[in-house]
């Protein structure tokens, strides 16, 4: 009886985790998606298209495959995260003008 509502809870724990991990890497996907593509190779990373498709297939796999390819899965999306979405960022430069580090309040100079 303990041992069968420790086994839900675990599972129901594993399920949760799943979700979030696959929530985080339809995350790094659309990031890598909305990116701009010279911005890849001004960076001197792999093409857009490419991280598209690991990331994708990382996907997929995260879904159909069980936990080995939930963990490579997670290290590709970790991979872009702190390695190419840094890389993109300092190529294209700030997107809004409050990213420029200049003082500037929505109505003017604070």
């Amino acid at each position: 009886m303990i041992g069968s509502a420790l086994r839900d809870g675990l599972t129901s724990f594993l399920a949760i985790i799943s979700l979030a991990v696959l929530v985080g890497q339809v995350v790094v996907l659309v990031d890598a998606a909305l990116r701009r593509e010279d911005a890849y190779r001004a960076a001197g990373k792999l093409t857009k298209p490419g991280w598209l498709i690991i990331l994708t297939v990382a996907i997929a796999a995260n879904m159909l495959l069980g936990l080995l390819f939930t963990i490579v899965g997670v290290v590709v999306a970790m991979v872009y995260w702190v390695d190419v979405r840094p890389a993109l960022k300092q190529v294209a430069g700030p997107k809004r003008k409050s990213d420029s580090g200049s003082n500037q309040g929505p109505y003017g100079r604070w």
